[in-house]
């Protein structure tokens, strides 16, 4: 079955999302979690207000890290029952955070 590039798109800024709330909140550990390049992690992050995800960087360019302020019509609770079927969907496996 083939999944759109809106789908993906879609649950990678979910999934992004979800990850910097849960603590995954860097571009290095984003990259370290999901394997993903840096730039697509970068414009994934980006994106998020496209969905009305407030996500904002915090701090020190050095030391700081995202936020997410607010989740906008998306609920946080729908994507941690999901959040394997969405990593399973865009190819991230399980979690190594036990996530």
């Amino acid at each position: 079955m083939s999944i759109s590039r809106t789908k993906t798109s879609f649950y990678r800024r979910l999934l992004l999302a979800y990850l910097i709330e849960q603590g995954i909140n860097t571009v290095p550990k984003l990259e370290a979690e999901l394997g993903l390049p840096r730039r697509t992690a970068q414009d994934t992050i980006n994106a998020m207000s496209d969905l009305d995800i407030d996500c904002q960087f915090v701090g020190a360019n050095k030391d700081g890290c995202y936020q997410i302020n607010g989740w906008g019509a998306i609920s946080s609770a729908w994507i941690g029952e999901n959040i394997e079927h969405i990593r399973q969907v865009l190819g991230y496996g399980n979690s190594s955070s036990g996530n």
